[in-house]
């Protein structure tokens, strides 16, 4: 009934077209081989494979899907595994019609989202992981000073908008940033780029 609830509003929104639906993880990935949707809503606890494998699996197979992990509770234990293996962000199941169809565009056009209500818990998640190590990875020395600028913007959270009004350039020149610093990071969107900016103590909860 949820997943029915789901489909329907989507259905109704300008823009939005429902291809498919997935009772569990395994029919999730087949309906992503089959169907190669633009973005895929993934529920993180489902019967025979969970949220966190299909979206391995579906990222892996590079066919372009981008996934939406959608949760009932403020940090399911498996989301941030989800957002490193690839997903494009998450969403309370509780959000409103509207914010789910934005999410949706969102991610479809490779933003980062991360539900408000759940980004301090998530970056608390950081801390617990104790991964930082600042400025070590290799990777990060392949960054310009104005890239490595770009990409901590990037993990505060900001749009192209806001980074461009804040570096005083162009929102093209921001996206041409944004876009060199995931290929030099091989990073598959910006939010792996959060991710990594974290991980690496480019950026730390609450600094």
């Amino acid at each position: 009934m949820v997943r029915e609830g789901f489909s329907v509003l989507l259905g109704a929104m300008p823009g939005i077209e429902v291809v498919g639906e997935a009772e569990d993880g395994h029919e999730a990935v087949a309906k992503v081989t089959e169907l190669r949707p633009d973005v895929v809503l993934m529920d993180v606890r489902m019967p025979r494979m969970n949220g966190l494998e299909a979206t391995r699996e579906i990222v892996a197979a590079d066919c372009g899907a981008k996934v939406l992990i959608l949760t009932t509770y403020d940090l399911d234990e498996y989301v941030y595994q989800a957002l490193h293996a690839g997903a494009g962000g998450f969403l309370l199941k509780d959000a409103p019609a509207e914010r789910l169809a934005e999410g949706v565009r969102v991610v479809a056009s490779g933003e980062a989202l991360l539900a408000p209500t759940v980004t301090k818990r998530l970056l608390a998640e950081f801390s617990k992981l104790g991964r930082a190590h600042p400025h070590q990875h290799e990777r990060v020395a392949d960054l310009t000073e104005r890239e490595t600028e770009v990409l901590v913007l990037v993990a505060q959270g900001l749009s192209n908008s806001e980074i461009a009004s804040r570096l005083a350039v162009a929102e093209s020149t921001t996206k041409t940033h944004v876009g060199r610093v995931l290929v030099k990071l091989g990073l598959r969107d910006r939010t792996q780029a959060v991710v990594f900016a974290y991980e690496e103590g480019l950026v730390t909860p609450g600094g």
